[in-house]
């Protein structure tokens, strides 16, 4: 098990990496407010010569986050730019267009992600494949309400293409369940299901290229910092991946730290994740 060392704030970590890979919701902010702090040790990180790219799990493309971003209030010197599962899974998804496909999503906020890959939304009986970017009505359905969907699905043997692996994620002081979890379901039944996202090499792969533009040149992994709240996401990507992750306990989490954020027992709560973490921080400051 390993027990990660708890830091006081980012920038006891700048002498040691080039490059941050950040998380969005759960770091930066809780799906409504930014993190002031978090915010702020990310534009110090920057100004010290560093990069800092965010990478999100949002099931959009990345050119519509930077100005969300800006409504909530995160200023543009917090990062150098953002690749999304959005943009990940439309390269996926363009590979099966042009042909019916069943969407699964919230009307009107999930529609950016299908637009221009030349899809054609059909009937589940005459879809060749799925894509879910997340629940229709996420305030009142849970993964159980599509289970008869998925049933149907997987009787056809379709393929799931999930724009957003996460299962679950923090809005204030709600959880709200993601497209990760009717992916989670589908797997269970034997269905086949195809994401890009984190822990999913081929995010990784843009925000690798992200870093290469922004310095001129490849960075070495080791001198790059993956910093996320997500054990199955963030973290599990940043191990797959050969990267140093830092852990921040605040985000969807918390629950399982009530007795204390000490290093034993983050690094207890997150080997029963199955992952684990060289730092840990309760908010990035």
């Amino acid at each position: 098990m390993t027990v990660p060392l708890v830091i006081d704030a980012l920038a006891a970590l700048q002498d040691h990496y080039d490059a941050v890979l950040c998380d969005i919701w759960g770091v930066i902010h809780d799906g409504g407010r930014v993190h002031r702090n978090a915010a702020a040790a990310l534009a110090h990180f920057r100004r010290m010569g560093k990069s800092v790219v965010l990478v999100s799990n949002v099931p959009k493309p990345a050119s519509s986050i930077y100005a969300q971003l800006d409504a909530r209030g995160c200023p543009r010197d917090a990062y150098d730019a953002i690749v999304t599962s959005g943009d990940a899974i439309r390269t996926a998804i363009a590979a099966r267009a042009p042909g019916p496909v069943f969407a699964i999503g919230a009307p009107g906020y999930d529609d950016p992600l299908w637009e221009g890959l030349g899809l054609e939304e059909a009937p589940l009986a005459e879809a060749a494949f799925l894509a879910v970017a997340g629940l229709r009505d996420p305030d009142r359905e849970t993964p159980e309400t599509y289970a008869p969907l998925l049933a149907a699905a997987r009787a056809r043997n379709l393929d799931l293409y999930c724009a957003n692996p996460d299962i679950i994620v923090r809005v204030g002081q709600r959880l709200v369940w993601c497209a990760g979890a009717l992916a989670r379901d589908y797997e269970a039944i034997g269905g086949r299901v195809v994401m890009a996202g984190k822990p999913h090499p081929p995010v990784y792969a843009l925000a690798y290229q992200e870093l290469a533009r922004i310095a001129g040149a490849d960075l070495p992994k080791q001198r790059i910092l993956a910093v996320g709240d997500g054990p199955a996401t963030d973290l599990a990507g940043a191990n797959r991946e050969g990267l140093d992750a830092l852990y921040i306990g605040g985000g969807v989490t918390t629950e399982t730290l009530r007795a204390g954020f000490t290093p034993e027992a983050v690094a207890v709560a997150l080997a029963q994740a199955g992952v684990f973490a060289r730092y840990a921080m309760r908010d990035l400051c």
